[in-house]
């Protein structure tokens, strides 16, 4: 798999009203981010809404889903999304779609969706990705997939075009070469991106984040977590070019709690 040129992506939701999130997104392009990611939640506004209000207000800025979760709409209906978002932001939309979190069953039933086996939410991930193969025609919207398990990650070779390596913040660098191996294998000669989404930039830890993930820095430490990235912006950049090497990882993304602390690595690799 040829090597790919690093770019960059900030994740954030517009939880603090519009104003804010145009701020955010306008100052991610400022500071050389490729994409703006939206998480998707019933608990925040809508990625729908909120990335194609992000897209009108920059212009160069990629906007993208991260990720649809696929028990909160139907196939079709997160194609239908996607393709308009594509078509409104002129080419700039990349579709991330997975699973979604185990809360997703919850919220689902608030939709009066089934919330359905794992098997069953992965075929609609597959479906939804043919779903935006048909209505784009000519153009062609980037999917991404979350791929956490083996039958993910088979998916993910055979249909993305972005692959988020997605799992357990205490995942082995041994473990997740043998993953992007698996992926290799299913992706045979189609061109595909891999990324990495960072928990934590340095080595504090926000308590929300402690919350959500289960996991402290200092354990993230203890285990040499690719969730994180320590020392000088040298440091974590010799950092991301050794799992370029290594892994093939080109994408990666940080919450949007680092967009300003991780600039500096921005500076220093995009595009290279």
């Amino acid at each position: 798999m040829p090597q790919k040129a690093f770019r960059f992506g900030v994740v954030a939701g517009a939880t603090e009203g519009g104003a804010q999130w145009l701020a955010t997104a306008r100052r991610a392009e400022e500071l050389g981010y490729s994409t703006l990611l939206c998480p998707d939640n019933l608990n925040m506004p809508s990625p729908t809404a909120a990335l194609a209000a992000a897209a009108a207000a920059t212009t160069e800025l990629r906007v993208g889903s991260f990720v649809l979760a696929s028990p909160l709409r139907t196939a079709r209906a997160a194609a239908w999304e996607a393709h308009s978002l594509t078509v409104v932001t002129g080419g700039r939309f990349e579709l991330g779609l997975g699973t979604g979190r185990p809360e997703m069953r919850q919220q689902a039933e608030e939709l009066g969706l089934p919330y359905g086996s794992g098997q069953d939410r992965l075929d609609s991930v597959s479906e939804t990705v043919d779903h935006v193969r048909r209505l784009d025609g000519d153009a062609h919207t980037p999917v991404m997939i979350a791929a956490g398990g083996p039958k993910a990650r088979r998916l993910a070779g055979l249909k993305a075009d972005i692959i988020a390596l997605a799992g357990s913040p205490l995942t082995t660098r041994e473990e997740t070469a043998e993953y992007v191996g698996e992926i290799q294998d299913a992706a045979g000669a189609r061109d595909v991106e891999l990324a990495m989404n960072i928990l934590v930039v340095g080595e504090e830890m926000p308590p929300w984040m402690r919350g959500f993930f289960g996991v402290d820095a200092e354990t993230l430490v203890e285990h040499d977590s690719l969730a994180m990235l320590r020392g000088n912006a040298d440091d974590m950049a010799a950092e991301l070019q050794r799992r370029r090497d290594e892994l093939g990882v080109s994408y990666i993304s940080v919450n949007g709690a680092f967009l300003e602390d991780f600039a500096p690595v921005v500076a220093l690799l995009s595009g290279k």
